[in-house]
């Protein structure tokens, strides 16, 4: 079984208001991320404080954080998140700057979804609807290739992953994928609140055996993510190590009653890799095995 690779979601929406470990500001990721490297982690992806940061502001808001990663580890596998904005230029157009900066991969989001939360009824409430055309995905794929930039690919929802499976056996998936299975947790991802308006299958092993199914004979590789839970608690961090899969962990996924850091988090994981006789990734190993294409 390969190594187990280990990504690290280090901040995200979530507010220090919730969690005082979040790191924001551009020293602090910078810090955060290359504790979580030093830790285990083989990828560290990020946001900057404001999503409605585009084209080369958001370039330059990124760097400040990525730059000194960079300097320390040129061979570090980070990526950014995706901006607001019209249209997908807006929106995805700052990773072709960030690749020719250094930074090896980009999101690429196969699909739209309703993200909200719910209000006192306990029905959903206030929303937004997360959308990514079959026109944008095209555009998506053709920058990834353009820039030589691995997708980091989110799936939210199963049809997400049937568009992926069309593009990989199309021979037109970008090289250096990686399937993130995103499965809706307990806890509200938007506001941390325990709710059950979410998204997408839950995070039991009857929802990665589904998933599973629709990736069955594809070889691309995967990880699973508890959106709005623990990755560990739920059982799906110990689910994927056992099959040969792969996790991502942090401060932007995690919802729960406890305040735990980046590291105690990727710590756990590590844990459990150890205790299964399964070695984690280094950079280089996860360079190999997702076979990126810088």
């Amino acid at each position: 079984m390969s190594p187990l690779i280990i990504e690290a979601a280090l901040n995200g929406a979530t507010p220090k208001s919730r969690n005082p470990n979040v790191p924001v500001t551009p020293g602090e990721i910078s810090n955060a991320a290359l504790a979580a490297f030093d830790g285990g982690a083989a990828i560290v992806h990020t946001h900057i404080e404001r999503m409605d940061l585009t084209g080369e502001a958001a370039v330059t808001r990124y760097m400040e954080g990525f730059a000194p990663i960079l300097a320390a580890r040129p061979e570090a596998i980070l990526w950014g998140t995706v901006a607001t904005g019209a249209d997908v230029e807006a929106r995805f157009g700052h990773y072709r700057e960030l690749a020719r900066a250094g930074v090896r991969m980009g999101a690429f989001d196969p699909g739209s979804v309703n993200l909200g939360t719910h209000g006192e009824d306990g029905l959903p409430g206030s929303s937004f609807v997360y959308a990514t055309s079959y026109r944008d995905i095209a555009w998506l794929a053709a920058l990834h290739d353009e820039e030589r930039l691995a997708p980091a690919i989110a799936i939210y929802e199963p049809g997400w992953l049937r568009t992926v499976m069309a593009y990989h056996q199309a021979g037109r998936l970008p090289r250096g994928a990686f399937v993130k299975l995103y499965f809706g947790g307990r806890y509200n991802f938007l506001d941390g609140k325990r709710s059950a308006v979410t998204f997408g299958l839950p995070p039991t092993q009857r929802a990665l055996d589904a998933y599973l199914e629709l990736l069955e004979g594809a070889g691309l590789p995967w990880a699973v993510a508890a959106i709005g839970d623990d990755v560990v608690e739920t059982g799906l961090a110990e689910l994927a190590i056992a099959r040969g899969g792969h996790v991502r962990v942090g401060l932007e996924d995690f919802g729960g009653e406890r305040q735990p850091d980046n590291l105690e988090l990727i710590g756990e994981v590590v844990a459990l890799a150890r205790a299964a006789g399964r070695p984690v990734a280094t950079i280089a190993e996860a360079t190999q095995i997702l076979d990126l294409p810088r």
